[in-house]
């Protein structure tokens, strides 16, 4: 399929900069398949959509402080990295980006003066490089690192009030360098709410890598490579789903990433518990097996999450939902509105 078909003018000024507060303000276009039609909610609405036997399956990763700034010891110049992972050998994985040419064995100086030497190139940009302290990486980033804010929100600079809002209120496992944006708008009233109404609610994990926000540049969208990223859903978690969706509950996904997950563990028709990595890419002519809503914000032109709620609520309505969403100036991104597809 020609990739062109995800692609659609967006007025820079509808690119969310800020986030709304409280997060439960956000707008909320409800999408209905089968219709083909859509209405106009603010997201504390929610709980009215759902009712009794739905379940709401969430992604509790928890966004690290992985962008580095700093400085290179002999030049002084500018330094800037993305920490991807920590390695077997205590050493870390980072994107990093500076001019000039690195050479292995140089010293950068990031936050408040912890010191990375670089110790050698993995490709696309990709370094190990080995800090000079043997505490744990998580409290070494939440030290010195900053918020890994995506470049289209302020360039990436960290505001006051970034950190904690960044984050979902449920976050619990950290990995992720970017945010799973749908849960954003989540308050404790919300929950309650969600309660109350009977709305069950199953965490999942995956961790939110480097690939989320990359476009697809290739012509057809078939020719798009994801990056695998690790998820898991425990046996608690796929025996709860299991039980629901023989019940006849709807399963809902809050975010692409909690719907990738879910089809990972649903190939078989049942979910099935799983820890590993998952590069599933979701396109047109994909059978859902394990979800039946989605739960997503608006996404970036020619993007594999655009393909994605594509997938799910098909090409022509989500393109023209779009374009009443442009019409109406919605938030898009990750601090924007949210859309919710039944």
């Amino acid at each position: 399929m020609d990739t062109s078909a995800f692609d659609f003018e967006l007025p820079g000024g509808l690119i969310a900069q800020h986030a709304v507060e409280p997060r439960d303000r956000s707008r909320l276009m409800v999408v209905r398949r089968a219709s083909g039609s859509w209405e106009h909610r603010v997201f504390a609405e929610l709980p009215d959509l759902l009712g009794p036997g739905d379940v709401l399956v969430r992604n509790n990763t928890r966004v690290i402080p992985a962008r580095l700034v700093g400085v290179r010891e002999g030049t002084g110049g500018r330094w800037e990295g993305l920490y991807l992972r920590a390695l077997a050998d205590g050493s870390w994985e980072i994107l990093a980006k500076t001019r000039g040419r690195p050479r292995i064995g140089e010293r950068v100086v990031v936050g408040s003066g912890l010191g990375l030497v670089l110790e050698g190139q993995l490709g696309e940009g990709r370094w190990a490089v080995r800090p000079d302290s043997t505490e744990d990486a998580g409290r070494l980033l939440e030290a010195h690192g900053l918020v890994p804010l995506p470049p289209y929100i302020r360039k990436g600079v960290e505001a006051s009030g970034d950190r904690a809002r960044y984050q979902t209120v449920y976050a619990e496992v950290p990995g992720s360098v970017a945010a799973p944006t749908a849960g954003l708008h989540f308050t404790p009233e919300v929950f309650d709410r969600l309660d109350r109404r009977g709305v069950a609610r199953v965490d999942v994990t995956l961790h939110v890598g480097i690939g989320t926000f990359r476009p697809i540049e290739a012509e057809r969208i078939e020719d798009h490579v994801l990056h695998a990223e690790r998820a898991e859903v425990t046996p608690e978690a796929a025996e709860a789903l299991n039980r629901r969706k023989a019940e006849g509950g709807r399963i809902v996904a809050v975010g692409t990433t909690s719907a990738r997950t879910l089809e990972t563990a649903a190939a078989s028709g049942r979910f099935e518990p799983f820890e590993a990595e998952t590069a599933l890419y979701l396109r047109p002519g994909h059978d859902f097996r394990g979800v039946d809503a989605l739960l997503t914000n608006f996404h970036l032109p020619r993007s594999s999450l655009l393909v994605l709620v594509s997938a799910l609520a098909g090409v022509d309505l989500i393109r023209a939902a779009y374009e009443e969403a442009v019409r109406r100036e919605y938030r898009f991104y990750s601090y924007g509105d949210a859309m919710l597809i039944l």
